[in-house]
């Protein structure tokens, strides 16, 4: 399954183009799905698949009735100590969603159409409208985060106190919560997997769309850096809302001059790797199906992409060296973080952040030193004479 995520700087249309993108893979013939957390005009608003047109249906995001629902499964699920503690339980009419709900919706969508758990079964493509940028890179982030606190707090050789379990209940005269609450972290973490391994999928890219300004420039060189951080690769850049050029009024003429400059840059920067197609200004908010359909939004291409690279990979740097790769186009040296903690490697980019776990060659090294250069981030790894066996 193709996978198109759309995202760009707050206000640029990253909605329109996103159902944009989603009637032009519909057209070219192939079942499409678009997931958004937004209205879009003409669509229906319901949080199952439902049928825009051929070979298109649409989901809406429900994050207020899917915050409800695991809200009051939990509490289920938790009603012994609720009911040891003497908590008065919370019905769903009394529930409203709180702050970061929408982000936990958007990831269970993603689960769903990962494993084909819709009603109207399988998709060639799959087009989901994430949040302005700042947000979309943390959602990227969140499902590899939460799995790692999972490990953390509840780690799976902890299981093993089960067998006590019942002695302790005895002793304690309460039943004891752990095997709910074990039951619950490895069904929370297989379904975070299940994203994790969507979102990291070759046919996964990212769409960007942003209209041409001296703002959307500086945010996508930045967001640049980021989705190369999370190994996300970047399918297109759409700059949408171009106005004509050659207008005789000045003013509407600076605009476009300004909007043409940034064309130019943003040509250099991404292309010829990276497209950047451009969606005319229509000169108000597009209304309904044939609006929607705008020039200079393409189909994403049905054949899977593929990386040019994966997103990091080791080269041999000589004398049993092991130099470790990551890119990170547009990363400048001065906002670099690099701290290596037992058997992960912490990596700090700007306001981007990431944990990545070390290869088991690269855990029996000690970091011997790191450069960037042409955009890759290069770490030098030593081997430990302590932890290698000693050739005879």
């Amino acid at each position: 399954m193709r996978t198109v995520l759309v995202t760009g700087p707050g206000g640029a249309g990253r909605t329109t183009v996103a159902a944009a993108t989603a009637l032009a893979s519909a057209r070219a013939g192939r079942r499409t799905l678009l997931v958004s957390a937004d209205a879009v005009p003409g669509f229906p608003a319901g949080p199952a698949p439902t049928r825009v047109a051929e070979h298109l249906d649409h989901a809406r995001l429900d994050s207020a009735g899917h915050f409800r629902d695991e809200l009051l499964a939990l509490q289920d699920r938790a009603s012994g100590v609720l009911d040891l503690l003497g908590a008065n339980r919370l019905d769903g009419e009394e529930l409203t969603e709180l702050p970061g709900s929408t982000q936990f919706a958007a990831l269970h969508a993603l689960r769903r159409a990962a494993e084909g758990d819709w009603s109207h079964g399988a998709y060639g493509t799959l087009v989901v409208d994430l949040p302005p940028l700042t947000e979309a890179l943390a959602l990227l982030a969140l499902p590899g985060q939460l799995r790692r606190y999972l490990r953390r707090l509840l780690p799976r050789e902890r299981q093993a106190a089960r067998a006590l379990r019942p002695l302790l209940a005895q002793f304690a005269g309460v039943p004891m919560p752990a095997q709910w609450l074990y039951e619950a972290a490895a069904r929370k973490d297989a379904e975070l997997a299940a994203v994790e391994t969507l979102l990291a999928d070759s046919a996964t890219t990212v769409r960007l769309v942003a209209e041409p300004g001296p703002a959307a420039e500086d945010a996508l060189r930045t967001a640049r850096t980021g989705l190369a951080l999370h190994g996300a690769g970047v399918e297109a850049v759409v700059a949408n809302r171009v106005l004509p050029r050659h207008s005789s009024d000045p003013w509407f003429a600076g605009l476009a001059a300004q909007q043409e400059k940034c064309l130019d840059h943003w040509h250099q920067e991404w292309a010829p790797g990276t497209p950047v197609h451009q969606a005319a200004h229509l000169g108000r908010d597009p209304r309904g199906l044939r609006e929607l359909a705008l020039d200079g939004v393409p189909a994403p291409d049905a054949r899977e992409p593929g990386h040019a690279a994966p997103p990091w990979w080791t080269e041999d740097g000589g004398d049993g060296v092991l130099v470790w790769c990551l890119p990170l186009p547009g990363a400048v040296k001065e906002d670099l973080r690099l701290v290596r903690r037992g058997q992960e490697l912490l990596i700090g980019a700007g306001p981007f952040h990431r944990i990545v776990p070390l290869e088991a060659a690269l855990r029996r090294c000690t970091v011997s030193g790191a450069a960037l250069a042409d955009g890759v981030l290069r770490v030098r790894f030593t081997p430990d004479p302590a932890l290698w066996p000693r050739s005879r």
